[in-house]
């Protein structure tokens, strides 16, 4: 005889993986806060200039440590030693200082677009690569700008989806 209490078993193992529901938290006054000072177009523009310019810099010393001497069979180990750390310095703050501007002027026009329009989406990514390529290439012409402002603007497209963050 079968007991008429006893739990019906689960047919399909999909229903047996799933997690256990947990119930909503509400955010803490130090969770709202935080969020507040992120949400803050100059703050977060301030934190990818900073840390565009790290990256920068650590980039400008693996690629300067990558520079050859033109005349390395003549110099001595030293001078090679000295000509390669002066490399990666120079390599690093010009790094660093092209990576902090685009930090920046990315998040700032990405920050600022996206209050405008109320929206998170991939418009807000399209006007924001091409503010940020406009403005780094607007020294070689108007030209350059929107070649700059095209190239960037579908290079940042095809790293949100390949980050697959607006969905």
């Amino acid at each position: 005889m079968a007991s008429t209490d006893a739990e019906p078993t689960s047919s399909s193992p999909k229903e047996a993986e799933k997690p256990p529901i947990e119930p909503l938290r509400m955010p803490t006054v130090e969770e709202i806060r935080g969020q507040d000072i992120w949400n803050n177009c100059v703050v977060r523009s301030a934190v990818s200039g900073i840390m565009g310019g790290g990256l920068g810099l650590f980039m400008g010393m693996f690629l300067g440590a990558l520079d050859n001497p033109l005349m390395q069979e003549e110099m001595s180990a030293k001078q090679q030693f000295i000509y390669t750390a002066k490399q990666m310095g120079r390599r690093s703050w010009g790094s660093a200082k092209t990576f902090a501007v685009m930090g920046l002027v990315f998040s700032a026009a990405e920050c600022v677009v996206e209050k405008a329009r109320a929206k998170h989406d991939i418009t807000n990514t399209v006007a924001a690569g091409c503010v940020t390529g406009g403005a780094i290439s607007a020294k070689g012409g108007p030209k350059a700008a929107c070649m700059g402002c095209a190239g960037f603007a579908t290079f940042s497209v095809l790293i949100e989806k390949f980050m697959d963050r607006h969905t």
